[in-house]
């Protein structure tokens, strides 16, 4: 990982972690080592383990359900559009 990359990827962490401080909310950060290698097992673990997904590209959410019936939500930019399936998908036929 470039400098650069590490440099967006703290001051990233940095804006999460005061947000939640204004909210007196505590935060905990992983970006390297064993923290985070835990943090994608247990990630890994936890989307192996859902029953089901609804993606709302327009709303940038990606709602995940589990095995008991709740549901998680994950709001981002990128991901929902990564999860969607073209409306008029191209055919080599």
């Amino acid at each position: 990982m470039s400098d650069d990359q590490s440099a967006k990827i703290q001051a990233t962490v940095e804006r999460v972690l005061e947000l939640a401080e204004e909210v007196e909310a505590a935060g905990e950060a992983s970006v390297g080592g064993a923290g985070l290698e835990r943090t994608r097992a247990v990630l890994h673990a936890w989307i192996d383990g859902m029953k089901g997904v609804v993606v709302h590209p327009a709303l940038g959410r990606v709602t995940v359900i589990h095995e008991n019936g709740r549901e998680s939500t994950i709001a981002s930019a990128e991901l929902p559009y990564l999860l969607s399936v073209p409306v008029n998908p191209k055919t080599d036929a």
